[in-house]
């Protein structure tokens, strides 16, 4: 078994990933969704999470050893990136959407110095637009943003583009092609229904359900 798809058996197991093709989801931008992923139920299994952490951490390790620093994405991101921190003794941060309306007005929570080299922790990507302005706070800080790794992946074409330009690498443990794979091994879907979620990846914005 492939890391990817352990992951995905994971995510399946602790009731993360949902899958509904014949009633699909609503987003909060309005596109239906056959597939919804909470990656927070993961931390109320402590087995579950300890291999998803372990994994986060490998990922790191391998992929992205010049980070001094990791960042995680507010909120899901938060204890993901905290707990990856304090298995690998790493400074820790966070990144607001926007900036505290009271107190000192942070955005970024931690301490941050120009010049450190940061990886920012996800907790899922799907267009990359909450994603990449976390970047862009980060860099206006200052740091050096190395990339980036989620957990989850939709894998859509817009939000590769979206990194290319930004000009950010990224990693993720697992992705929706590895998931919707497996959910077919396990009979939780049948072949009709696999063609038709991986159409939806194609154009979610214009994907209104199994017809």
């Amino acid at each position: 078994m492939t890391n990817e798809k352990a992951v995905a058996e994971k995510l399946l197991q602790a009731g993360a990933v949902k899958l509904s093709p014949e009633n699909p989801f609503t987003w909060a931008s309005g596109w239906k969704s056959p597939i919804y992923c909470d990656n927070r139920k993961v931390l109320s299994f402590p087995f579950v999470r300890d291999f998803i952490k372990s994994e986060l951490c490998n990922v790191i390790f391998e992929h992205f050893p010049e980070a001094n620093m990791l960042s995680g994405v507010a909120t899901a991101g938060i204890p993901w990136g905290a707990m990856a921190a304090d298995q690998l003794k790493l400074p820790y941060s966070y990144v607001r959407p926007k900036p505290k309306e009271h107190g000192l007005g942070n955005q970024i929570e931690g301490s941050v110095e120009p010049g450190q080299k940061v990886l920012v922790i996800e907790d899922l990507i799907s267009t990359g637009k909450s994603s990449l302005q976390v970047v862009d706070v980060l860099r206006s800080a200052g740091v050096e943003v190395v990339g980036m790794v989620s957990i989850f992946n939709y894998g859509f074409a817009l939000a590769g583009r979206a990194f290319a330009d930004a000009g950010v690498s990224f990693r993720s443990l697992t992705d929706y092609p590895t998931l919707i794979s497996l959910a077919l091994e396990k009979g939780q879907v049948n072949a009709d229904a696999e063609k038709q979620l991986l159409q939806w990846r194609e154009d979610p914005a214009g994907w209104k359900g199994i017809q």
